[in-house]
């Protein structure tokens, strides 16, 4: 087969990766793109790009927490960062956050834990699905100590705490309400701070 026509899409590139189930963490961490890419078992997970609602709601709880984090000598990553769950297991948070940024959690290719970890619901059920049920199971298990769901449909931010194996609420912050943190007792964030951006 010669050139294709334009327009039309070029299969034979699919043939330079693995196939779905025999990814290995090592091609999975070589994978260099500008989209979210997440890894499960030997299946990587492709997902669709942000919106621009989606990122101004991330740029202003990253602007909200830099200073405050920078205070208690902590470190805080936008998505993009991999976050390594368990063996074999990688997610890509909206927010990661150390209260120490010294910690032996930190490699050049991903973070090895959190002690919170922020997702920003995106409008898909199959988005809403991973955010509000998947990942909270999954970040629990990881041992991650606080998980904040940002939800603008609902317009609301629910605070997680890790109690044993799961997670409790410690927190669902209406606009109107501030959002505290017990990760972060100082910090004050007002909901509608994070949710009204411009």
């Amino acid at each position: 087969m010669g050139t294709s026509e334009t327009g039309t899409p070029v299969w034979r590139i699919a043939t330079l990766f693995p196939y779905q189930g025999a990814w290995s963490e090592q091609e999975y961490l070589a994978l260099d793109t500008n989209r979210r890419v997440e890894f499960d078992s030997g299946f990587v997970e492709v997902h669709d790009p942000p919106t621009d609602l989606h990122q101004g709601i991330l740029g202003t709880i990253i602007h909200a927490l830099y200073s405050h984090v920078k205070q208690i000598g902590g470190a805080i990553r936008p998505a993009g960062m991999r976050l390594r769950l368990w063996d074999q297991k990688y997610r890509e948070p909206d927010i990661v956050l150390l209260r120490d940024r010294s910690s032996g959690l930190r490699q050049e290719k991903y973070w090895d834990g959190a002690d919170l970890a922020i997702e920003i619901v995106s409008e898909s059920r199959e988005d809403r699905e991973r955010d509000l049920v998947t990942k909270r199971l999954e970040y629990a298990r990881a041992g991650i100590q606080e998980y904040w769901i940002v939800d603008p449909e609902q317009a609301s931010v629910t605070v997680l705490n890790l109690a044993g194996e799961v997670y409790v609420e410690s927190g669902i912050y209406l606009r109107g309400d501030t959002v505290t943190s017990p990760q972060l007792p100082e910090l004050g964030l007002p909901v509608a701070d994070i949710l009204d951006v411009h």
